[in-house]
């Protein structure tokens, strides 16, 4: 089959690789569609330490079950899935619990790490177990689809933290998740939301999935302006979706005394925080990892319209031209969002 190789860092080939074995418990996908995702082209250039080449990237995923493994009844070939990016190999306490998400034997596919090495996505079939398979709704295209994980991951952030109605929200960080956060955030019931970023063009698209207010990052007066629409008290959550040490010092000081913010990005592997802040103001942090179970309360608001998503895509690919957009989404260029691999 061929498949899109991380060969070296920065370096790719579309190639020909032996195709996916499956267990008992496995199905084989002929894969559809592959989003390129975010922690797949800052990974790599080896900065993250979780895609070390060889590795086949990839999990925003979905496509037609081409092969089912001998234990596996409830699925049929021909069938239309997506599947979680979190792949658990055993039934470990967490497991149990239901947030498997933060299972001792989780592997996400598309990660190349010292721990493990699982194949993804980006790849003409890839295979995956039977437990992290979801159907696809009637009328659901497999690029729609293939947004799932990251809708997931902005639903399971804002699920985690504890919220009332007509709460107000800000969102730091509006690229895709973030995107994503705003029209969770407006699902859930809160009040005022306010996105944050210093990309004029995102925050456009933050007020159009149902931000009141925009605001740029670097603005000097940035905390005043929140807490001058926020009743002069600060924002009574925020999610922040970038993960460094100014972003996330932003959303502390932009919370109200008592307030909740939520972690989902996580650019660096360590951050300054303010801790005083954090103690005198009595604030609660929640980190949040990937997502735990969202995935078909998502494609249901995806299939119904309630989350859009195609205005987030910027282009499908061929497997053959994906090497060359990562490097245009590396690059930064504007006004890129969302690729879709087409194998």
């Amino acid at each position: 089959m061929k498949a899109l190789v991380l060969k070296e860092y920065n370096q790719f080939s579309c190639e020909d690789v032996p195709m996916p074995e499956i267990g008992a418990d496995e199905v084989l996908i002929r894969v559809k569609a592959c989003g390129i995702c975010g922690s797949d082209v800052h990974g790599m250039d080896g900065s993250t330490g979780r895609r070390i080449p060889p590795v086949i990237m990839g999990h925003e995923a979905s496509g037609i079950i081409e092969r089912v493994g001998s234990g596996v009844a409830e699925w049929s070939v021909g069938e239309r899935v997506t599947f979680d990016s979190t792949v658990v190999t055993r039934q470990d306490f967490y497991s149990q619990k239901g947030v498997f998400n933060l299972s001792d034997y989780r592997r996400v596919l598309g990660v190349s790490c010292a721990e493990y090495r699982q194949h993804g996505a980006l790849a003409e079939f890839v295979a995956v177990p039977q437990s992290v398979l979801y159907r696809l709704p009637d009328g659901l295209s497999f690029e729609q689809a293939a947004m799932a994980e990251p809708v997931s991951v902005a639903f399971h952030a804002v699920n985690l933290i504890p919220s009332e109605i007509n709460d107000s929200a800000i969102v730091v960080g509006c690229g895709m998740i973030g995107l994503f956060v705003v029209q969770a955030l407006r699902i859930k019931g809160c009040g005022t939301i306010i996105a944050i970023d210093l990309d004029p063009s995102r925050l456009d698209m933050a007020l159009k999935f149902g931000a009141d207010h925009a605001f740029r990052a670097d603005d000097p007066e940035i905390v005043e302006k929140v807490r001058a629409v926020t009743r002069g008290r600060g924002a009574d959550i925020a999610v922040e979706v970038v993960g460094i040490t100014p972003t996330v010092n932003l959303a502390i000081n932009a919370v109200r005394k008592g307030g909740k913010i939520g972690l989902v990005g996580n650019l660096s592997p360590k951050v300054e925080l303010p801790l005083q802040v954090v103690v005198t103001r009595q604030l609660t942090i929640y980190g949040s990892c990937a997502s735990a179970g969202e995935y078909p309360a998502c494609l249901d608001m995806i299939a119904g319209g309630r989350v859009k998503v195609d205005e987030m895509i910027s282009a499908v690919v061929s497997l053959e031209d994906a090497g060359t957009w990562f490097d245009r989404l590396y690059r930064g260029e504007p006004g890129l969002m969302k690729v879709i691999v087409a194998p």
